[in-house]
């Protein structure tokens, strides 16, 4: 039997920012694994000076982030759906999403189309994000919402009868990837090995913001193996990645020696669990 998991993220570049070491290591050994983008990506903002240059990227930026998904796919080697919704973009606070944007349609609509993916690739395993969306943005936290609501009526048969025969899925998780302790691990190890290292003053204050952040991982994926490739897929979405993005602030060796982890909450489950994990499929027998 091959395992089979489902990460369902906000936008293109979410998956490479937020779990493609996992999705690398659970590829090659033999996991199926599809990510489901709820949105093109067609309101965000190109964060690149070089790519902004590019005439695509203001004539068809969601074509030119439809190209750098693509490129992400073929890097880490998952499987990859659009779920088909529009950007709602980051409105000022009082301001409204776009009429028809993801996060402005009712949840129990967006859900029926995740719904069908799911009773179609029969996932053992869910990722997707906490309650806050990892961060407040609003297509982050109805991708929680969506995400949730499949998992709980997808196995219901009287749920979305149209949508393809029922499927329950085992185990759901929340990224928690970047955490407090990742953050205090990486900054200890930092000191202990080269303390007058020139990331030191930017690591203490990256520290000590996290430490307000208390730590709710259950599961541990060791995946440092693939952190060079999570970060050749974060770059060729090239229009959300700046050379000097933060997310390339510590180098990978020191990573690997100080937390060679990727994070998830265990958020429900439909079979035995313990308290803490090292594989998401742990508990899932075989022939379920």
């Amino acid at each position: 039997m091959t395992f089979r998991l489902i990460a369902v993220h906000a936008h293109p570049d979410d998956e490479s920012s937020k779990g493609a070491a996992t999705y690398a290591h659970y590829v090659e050994r033999g996991v199926e694994v599809l990510i489901v983008s709820c949105t093109g990506g067609e309101r965000g903002d190109v964060l690149n000076e070089l790519v902004a240059r590019d005439p695509k990227s203001r004539r068809d930026l969601a074509g030119l982030r439809r190209d750098e998904m693509a490129a992400a796919q073929r890097i880490i080697g998952f499987d990859h759906r659009w779920l088909g919704y529009q950007d709602s973009g980051l409105p000022d606070e009082g301001i409204a999403v776009p009429v028809d944007s993801f996060a402005h349609i009712p949840v129990q609509v967006s859900a029926e189309a995740l719904v069908r993916i799911v009773r179609e690739f029969k996932p053992h395993v869910m990722i997707t994000y906490n309650e806050q969306g990892g961060y407040p943005h609003p297509d982050h936290i109805r991708c929680h919402e969506v995400s949730r609501f499949a998992w709980e009526v997808s196995g219901d048969a009287e749920s979305y009868p149209d949508a393809g025969p029922p499927w329950t899925i085992k185990k759901l998780y929340y990224e928690e990837i970047f955490n407090s302790e990742r953050v205090k691990h990486i900054r200890d190890t930092l000191l202990e090995t080269d303390p007058d290292s020139p990331l030191r003053a930017q690591m203490e204050e990256i520290a000590e913001r996290m430490s307000l952040r208390p730590y709710s991982g259950t599961t541990r994926i060791d995946v440092g193996e693939y952190f060079d490739r999570r970060d050749e897929a974060l770059r060729a979405h090239s229009s959300q990645v700046p050379p000097d993005s933060p997310f390339f602030f510590w180098p990978n060796d020191l990573q690997r020696q100080a937390w060679p982890f990727e994070d998830y909450r265990l958020a429900a489950s439909r079979v035995a669990t313990t308290e803490f994990e090292a594989d998401l499929f742990q508990g899932i027998e075989e022939d379920e």
